[in-house]
C-alpha cells in the first residue's frame, strides 16, 4: 500500500507506491528521504553543461576551457592527458575510516584527484564538447552520443551529421534548430517532427517535404501553413517568408506561432507504448512519471532520458545503450550501478563518479579498467566483498547508504548547472535553499558589430563577418546563462548559406 512520507529537504509530504517499495526491495535499499524533485535536483546539480571556464592543465600547464571554475577547488588536468598512462589514480587510494563518514571522506578523495577538464570518450576534434562520446569534429557542444561535423548540439543522440542547435534530436543531417526530431534533413526551425525533407518552421509533422510553417501534417507535400499548393505555387509563395531574410523569417514565425496555438494536438507526445505516464515517450512499456525514453525502454520511474534497450531502473536521469538495473544515477551505460555519476560502461557500481569501464568498485573517483576498488584502493575479489558489506552497514547506521551524493559536496553552483534550467530558481533562492551559488564571470568582450547592425540578410552577409565580436540580442538580461556576445565560425557561415538561414541574434 501506498506510504505518505515528508521530504527531510523541501519538508513537503510525497507517496512512495507499491512498486517503489518493490524495487528498493529488489536492489537491497531503504526507502528514500527526498521527494522525487528534490532527488531530481540533488542529481542535476553535479552536472555542468555549459558554463566553461580558462583553466591551466595541472600537469602539463597546457591552456584548456574546464567545466569547473577556477576557484572550485578541483585539480584540472588536460582530457588527453588525464587519459593517458602517465598518471595513475590508484596512487589516490584512500583507507575506509569506519568512525567518519562515508560522504566526508569521498568528498577527500574527490577534490584530491584530478579531473579531466571536460568529460568525453572516443572524441576527434571535440575539444570545445562536454559529456560527449562517439564524436568527429565537433564544437561547443554537450551531452551527444555520436555526431560529426556539427556545433551547438545539446542533449542530442546518435547519426547527427552537419547541424548546428540541435536539442533532443537523432539521425538528423543538414538541420538547424531542432527540438525533439529525428530522421530529418534539410530541416530548420522544427520540433516534434520525424521523417521531414527540405522543410522550415514546423510542428508535430511526419513524413513531409517542402512544407513551410505547418502543423500536424502527416505525409504532406508543398504545404504553407496547412494550405495546399502546387509545386510551381509553393516555390513562389515560400520566397515571402524564406528568402535568406531576417525580417522575412520573424514574419513567417509569427504566422506559424499562431497556428500552432489553434490546430489540435495530442495530450503528450507518446508512440507505441504501453501502460506509461510521463512525455516524449516512444517505443516503450511500463513506464511512470519519465521523460525523453525512447528505443525499447521497459520498467522505469522518474527518469530523464532513457535511451536504447534500458530497464528496470528508477531516479536517473540519463541512462543509455543497454542500462539495467539503476538507481540514483547521472549519465551511466551499464548494469547494477546505484547511486553514481559519469559512469560509462561496467557493472557493479556504487556512489562511483567518472568512472569508464570498471567493475565492482565503491566509492571510487577517475578510475578506468579496474575491479574490486574502494576508494581508489585496489582489493582481492574475497577483500572487496567482505569490506562492501561492512561498509554498507555502517553507513546505514549514519542513515547514509541509499541516498545520493549531498548537494555540499558538487564543486558547481546551482546557477551553473542543468538544475537551474528545470528547476530555475533566483539568487536568494538558490542560497535559502542550501544550494551553492556561483557569480557568474564578468564578460569583457569587446563588441565589434551590435545586434541591430547584422545583415537582414545571408545574401548581404560577407564573409568578414567571421572575424566580428558580435553582440547577443538578451545582453546578458535574461536567464539563460547568456554569454554576451558570440562569433560566426566559417564553416558555421558556409551552413547557413547553403540553406539559406539569416544569422542568428542570439547567442548559443
Amino acid at each position: 500500500m501506498n506510504e505518505t512520507k515528508n521530504c527531510q529537504n523541501c519538508k513537503n509530504d510525497f507517496v512512495i507506491e507499491p512498486d517503489d517499495f518493490a524495487f528498493y526491495e529488489k536492489i537491497n535499499v531503504p526507502a528514500p528521504m527526498f521527494c522525487p524533485d528534490c532527488r531530481n535536483i540533488r542529481r542535476l546539480v553535479w552536472r555542468n553543461e555549459r558554463n566553461w571556464y580558462k583553466r591551466t592543465c595541472a600537469k602539463t600547464g597546457k591552456n584548456v576551457l574546464s567545466m569547473f571554475a577556477p576557484d572550485s577547488g578541483i585539480i584540472v588536468y588536460d582530457e588527453h592527458y588525464w587519459k593517458s598512462d602517465q598518471w595513475d589514480p590508484l596512487e589516490y587510494e584512500k583507507e575506509y575510516d569506519f568512525s567518519r563518514s562515508f560522504f566526508e571522506q569521498f568528498k577527500e578523495l574527490f577534490y584530491a584527484i584530478p579531473h579531466p577538464n571536460l568529460v568525453q570518450k572516443n572524441n576527434v576534434n571535440c575539444d570545445y564538447s562536454n559529456y560527449t562520446l562517439n564524436g568527429k569534429n565537433c564544437y561547443f557542444c554537450s551531452s551527444f552520443d555520436g555526431a560529426e561535423d556539427s556545433a551547438y548540439l545539446f542533449t542530442s543522440n546518435t547519426e547527427i551529421r552537419n547541424c548546428y542547435d540541435l536539442h533532443v534530436s537523432t539521425t538528423c543531417e543538414f538541420c538547424y534548430e531542432l527540438v525533439d526530431c529525428k530522421k530529418c534533413n534539410r530541416v530548420a526551425f522544427a520540433q516534434n517532427c520525424e521523417s521531414c525533407v527540405e522543410s522550415y518552421l514546423l510542428y508535430d509533422c511526419r513524413n513531409c517535404t517542402n512544407c513551410f510553417g505547418c502543423v500536424g501534417l502527416r505525409n504532406a507535400q508543398y504545404c504553407i501553413f496547412n494550405q495546399q499548393y502546387t509545386k510551381d505555387d509553393y516555390q513562389q509563395r515560400l520566397t515571402e517568408f524564406w528568402n535568406g531574410s531576417y525580417a522575412a523569417l520573424e514574419k513567417g514565425l509569427e504566422k506559424f506561432n499562431a497556428l500552432k496555438l489553434v490546430v489540435p494536438r495530442k495530450f503528450a507526445n507518446i508512440l507505441n507504448a504501453e501502460n506509461v505516464t510521463g512525455d516524449d515517450i516512444s517505443n516503450a512499456r511500463n513506464v511512470y512519471w519519465s521523460y525523453v525514453v525512447r528505443e525499447n525502454v521497459e520498467n522505469v520511474k522518474y527518469c530523464y532520458r532513457a535511451w536504447k534497450n534500458t530497464k528496470d531502473g528508477w531516479d536517473t536521469y540519463c541512462a543509455w545503450n543497454g542500462c539495467e538495473l539503476f538507481y540514483e544515477a547521472h549519465s551511466i551505460i551499464g548494469q547494477r550501478v546505484f547511486f553514481s555519476a559519469y559512469c560509462w560502461g561496467g557493472h557493479d557500481i556504487e556512489y562511483s563518479y567518472n568512472c569508464f569501464d570498471c567493475n565492482d568498485i565503491f566509492g571510487c573517483v577517475g578510475l578506468r579498467n579496474k575491479s574490486y576498488c574502494i576508494f581508489n584502493k585496489q582489493y582481492s575479489k574475497e577483500e572487496y566483498e567482505a569490506l562492501i558489506a561492512r561498509i554498507k552497514e555502517a553507513m546505514k547506521e549514519k542513515g547514509e547508504y541509499g541516498e545520493y551524493f549531498p548537494v555540499s559536496l558538487s564543486p558547481f553552483g546551482y546557477n551553473e548547472t542543468i538544475a537551474q534550467d528545470y528547476f530555475p530558481k533566483t539568487k536568494a533562492e538558490i542560497v535559502s535553499g542550501g544550494y551553492a551559488w556561483r557569480d557568474p564571470e564578468v564578460k569583457a568582450y569587446s563588441i565589434s558589430m551590435h545586434t541591430a547592425d547584422i545583415p537582414n540578410t545571408i545574401e548581404e552577409t560577407e564573409d568578414s563577418i567571421t572575424s566580428e565580436v558580435i553582440e547577443c540580442s538578451h545582453k546578458g538580461e535574461c536567464h539563460e546563462q547568456c554569454a554576451t556576445a558570440f562569433r560566426i565560425m566559417p564553416d558555421e557561415l558556409t551552413f547557413y548559406r547553403s540553406l539559406k538561414i539569416p544569422l542568428p541574434r542570439l547567442c548559443p
